[in-house]
């Protein structure tokens, strides 16, 4: 029998999201609509050897809980496992990114410095691009270093709402546009 990845949808304030999950956790959580979404889920597959199936598993649920408090403001710190295949680099890059602290933000050349690789700015901005889970592996939190909003592929109308959101909830001064860490 294949393998088999759970496929979840559901709703939030900035639109609607796709959660896939194995039954080791969460490997999907993407916008609905993004331009990359049939790729990721056909990577996905291939990487797992693996077929969708429309249904729910305890991770896709857990997303959907954890992702809902989020959006309510409840939840700054989310505990759903991830998997997320990719090549060291990568991982070494998303993991930086689930370091960035809620509320705060980045940008490449910190996280370049961060993983080692001070001179890999393209590189990291690449494995940033490349994350398949939208908000938990917060990739929206990457502004560019005079402060400007760069590329989010869930938009960055999606982008500026979730930093508002996220500063909503923190000690920051809003005064300030943003806070690099």
């Amino acid at each position: 029998m294949s393998n088999i990845l759970y496929k979840q949808q559901f709703s939030t304030p900035i639109g609607d999201m796709i959660t896939l999950a194995t039954e080791n956790g969460v490997c999907l959580l993407e916008f609905l609509g993004t331009r990359r979404l049939e790729e990721e889920q056909r990577d996905l597959m291939k990487i797992y050897q693996a077929s969708i199936v429309q249904e729910s598993n305890p991770w896709t649920t857990q997303v959907e809980q954890e992702v809902d408090a989020y959006f309510a403001g409840t939840l700054q710190e989310f505990t759903v496992p991830l998997v997320y295949p990719g090549t060291v680099f990568q991982q070494q890059v998303w993991e930086a990114l689930r370091q960035l602290p809620f509320g705060q933000t980045s940008y490449y050349q910190a996280l370049a410095e961060k993983v080692g690789k001070p001179s890999a700015l393209r590189a990291v901005a690449n494995a940033n691009g490349q994350n398949r889970i939208a908000i938990i592996i917060p990739c929206h939190r990457v502004i560019g270093k005079n402060g400007s909003l760069t590329g989010y592929s869930g938009g960055l109308n999606r982008k500026q709402w979730l930093l508002e959101h996220e500063r909503k909830y923190t000690n920051i001064d809003s005064s300030h546009a943003f806070e690099l860490v």
